[in-house]
């Protein structure tokens, strides 16, 4: 395992405000549309309802996103997920406890999905998630700009992998739409 810190920064506001800012649905489901796991992930589109209806429920959103600095610099991208998936069990599992308080609907989902061993979601067999209490689509899959979140709400420029190398950090960005009036998220 590689050494790292991970920085959490968060932001709340109204959801018809997040939506209307940083929701481009058309953009993002045809860069969906090009990826491998469209259709063939419980996590990722085309879904069974309908997005816009689901999220137009929640008065407020709080979004959470996550810094995640390796000690050394240049790393393989190879082992990003290794510094990834503590920090997304660890964010999934703050998540399904907002749920379960307040009610609401998280949006965590970030690559592969942690449930299922890679190449095994029942999906495209077309039998029913084994995990849906479990398994969030992405802010990403709902049709939000990640890249747009992080830069206006937190100051984080979205870095990318070079020639097969990490960049200075990675960032998991998700979310919680709510209607709790007296939620607490620390």
């Amino acid at each position: 395992m590689y050494a790292y810190r991970a920085e959490d920064f968060t932001a709340s506001l109204p959801a018809a405000d997040y939506i209307a800012r940083f929701r481009d649905a058309e953009r993002f489901a045809g860069c969906c549309r090009a990826c491998g796991n469209y259709g063939r992930s419980w996590g990722c589109p085309p879904f069974d309802y309908e997005v816009a209806e689901l999220l137009g429920r929640y008065r407020e959103v709080w979004i959470v996103a996550t810094k995640i600095t390796p000690a050394v610099e240049g790393l393989p991208l190879a082992v990003s997920q290794e510094l990834i998936r503590p920090e997304r069990i660890r964010l999934e599992g703050r998540l399904r406890e907002l749920e379960r308080r307040y009610g609401g609907r998280s949006c965590a989902y970030v690559g592969e999905c942690l449930y299922c061993p890679p190449g095994t979601c029942s999906r495209p067999e077309g039998k029913p998630c084994r995990h849906p209490e479990l398994v969030r689509p992405s802010l990403e899959a709902y049709g939000f700009d990640i890249g747009r979140t992080l830069a206006e709400l937190f100051g984080i420029e979205l870095k990318w992998g070079r020639d097969g190398r990490m960049p200075e950090y990675l960032t998991l960005v998700c979310g919680f739409f709510h209607n709790a009036s007296d939620a607490d998220f620390h």
